[in-house]
């Protein structure tokens, strides 16, 4: 996270990121003990440091729709303060909170895939595989189309599209 963080300031893009409330003061820690000057980032808004329950969790539990009206907003927030992309690192652990609509996670991944291909954005939704469930892994693994892990990236050849992966996630929550 911290190189991708850093190089996204040093070109002159935003950085987003999406933290546990208590890891909010340690990743600002980590970007300034990596040369970033985190207060004068975050004024100008090249820096955003956000927590899940600003974001993903703000109505008490986990908004689909909402969530996705969020990603746009930060996006186009992003760019009407003159940054040509904003670089999203999301940690994702809080889908494995207990709050209404987390099961709902896979759907949120896969109804992305509408929205961040109208942008040059880039995103990383970063999973602790050891923490997670299988199933739930396989189905975020489908619903992303590139994978990165252990200092690698692809393409995901299990990718399947929206139209087809979102109505067989939704018939399984049924």
């Amino acid at each position: 996270m911290l190189p991708w963080l850093k190089e996204a300031l040093a070109t002159g893009d935003r950085a987003f990121s999406l933290v546990e409330a208590k890891e909010v003061q340690e990743r600002r820690n980590r970007l300034k003990h990596a040369g970033i000057d985190v207060d004068s980032a975050e004024r100008d808004g090249q820096l955003v440091i956000q927590t899940w329950e600003e974001t993903y969790l703000s109505s008490g539990g986990f908004d689909v729709e909402a969530m996705l009206g969020f990603v746009q907003e930060t996006i186009n927030t992003g760019r009407q303060l003159g940054f040509k992309r904003t670089r999203v690192w999301a940690n994702m652990e809080w889908a494995l909170l207990d709050a209404p609509g987390v099961e709902q996670l896979a759907v949120y991944e896969s109804r992305l895939n509408y929205i961040l291909p109208l942008y040059a954005e880039a995103v990383v939704c970063a999973y602790d595989s050891t923490r997670f469930p299988a199933d739930v892994l396989e189905d975020v693994l489908r619903a992303h189309p590139h994978l990165c892990a252990d200092g690698w990236a692809a393409s995901q050849p299990h990718y399947v599209p929206p139209d087809r992966l979102v109505p067989e996630l939704e018939s399984k929550l049924q």
